[in-house]
């Protein structure tokens, strides 16, 4: 058996046109950038591993052949690595777009992966006045959307939120939205780059040339009778050592936020591998053998055979906890702990 180790994976950085030239203060040795970078991606299949039996291999190689036990009895037969976390950094409007679910993915999208899109904001950073377009207004129907396509003016006809750094967005699979300038969101997904775009405000690239829209796609997808994306509230988590709070779960994904000041044990569950992402300090992580220091931006992967691991911040630590739930599950297991039904219902999707 192939002893679990704390394995950290290497970024990706993907240039955007919407994207910054500076992505401090997470990552310190990305700034003053001969082009805007838009997007971190933390768990790319193409992303390298740096350390333990799988260092220098890709995290898909290493996910295909990682022993059964390090993905967890409930993934061991998944055949690719099922989460994409990023960070997003916009400085301009990101296009109104609207991603498929799995049954329209599995159906006519084959050749990009077969995989729909429904995923999670956490606000890591926000300006004042800095806002997101979630969600159509009530009442929007498939004409009025596809007439305000024509005119330039659908942004008119999504919801408007003004944000704040430590909020959570649901954002399912059918809802149109577009990530506005001003803030630094990490985002939790299926593992899908699928987008359709609907409209991109008229941008051109240095050749003169748009990027390509979807309408045809994006009509078909789109939930005019409306989702349940929107603003969770997140679920206090009871925890000796940390503060603990469950952001948002899905059947694709579960994201806890933690706030580390001391000694922190985060258990194992031979059931699912882990993520971490950090999001501010540094300090230690330990799985019983090795000390490997970490820092904001870094995502590390826990196996789900490893029984422990210690994490010991130098100074007070911010991270997100990501995992693959059986999310019925869960939200029978914390309503048995004592949670609020209701509660328990505003932040495990189902």
């Amino acid at each position: 058996m192939l002893e679990p180790v704390l394995t950290r994976i290497e970024p990706i950085f993907s240039p955007r046109p919407w994207g910054a030239r500076s992505l401090a203060p997470l990552f310190l040795d990305q700034t003053d950038l001969a082009e805007p970078l838009g997007e971190a991606w933390l768990t790319a299949l193409e992303s390298r591993v740096t350390n333990g039996p799988f260092a220098r291999k890709s995290l898909g190689e290493s996910w295909r052949t990682m022993p059964p036990e390090w993905r967890g009895t409930r993934l061991s037969a998944c055949p690719e690595f099922p989460l994409l976390v990023k960070f997003l950094f916009p400085n301009d409007l990101l296009s109104i777009q609207v991603h498929p679910d799995d049954a329209f993915a599995a159906e006519f999208e084959q050749a990009a992966g077969g995989r729909g899109k429904t995923e999670m904001w956490h606000i890591v950073a926000a300006e004042p006045h800095a806002e997101l377009l979630l969600g159509l207004k009530p009442g929007v129907t498939h004409k009025l959307f596809l007439e305000a396509i024509a005119r330039g003016t659908v942004e008119q006809l999504l919801l408007r939120y003004p944000v704040r750094a430590g909020e959570t967005y649901f954002v399912p699979a059918g809802t149109q939205h577009a990530i506005c300038p001003g803030m630094i969101v990490c985002e939790v997904q299926e593992y899908s780059d699928l987008t359709y775009r609907v409209y991109d405000y008229g941008r051109v690239d240095a050749a003169g040339k748009s990027r390509e829209l979807h309408i045809e796609k994006a009509l078909q997808v789109t939930a005019f009778g409306g989702t349940r994306s929107g603003k969770i509230l997140p679920l206090p988590l009871h925890s000796p050592d940390a503060n603990k709070h469950l952001l948002a779960a899905c059947p694709f994904f579960a994201t806890e936020r933690w706030e580390c000041d001391r000694t922190t044990f985060v258990e194992g569950d031979p059931v699912e591998f882990q993520l971490l992402v950090f999001l501010q300090g540094n300090g230690r992580l330990h799985d019983g053998e090795a000390g490997l220091p970490y820092r904001p931006g870094q995502a590390w992967f826990l196996p789900a055979s490893l029984a422990m691991a210690t994490l010991q911040p130098a100074e007070p630590t911010s991270l997100l906890r990501i995992t693959v739930p059986d999310a019925k599950l869960l939200g029978r297991q914390l309503e048995s702990l004592g949670f609020d039904r209701t509660a328990v219902s505003r932040v495990v999707l189902v």
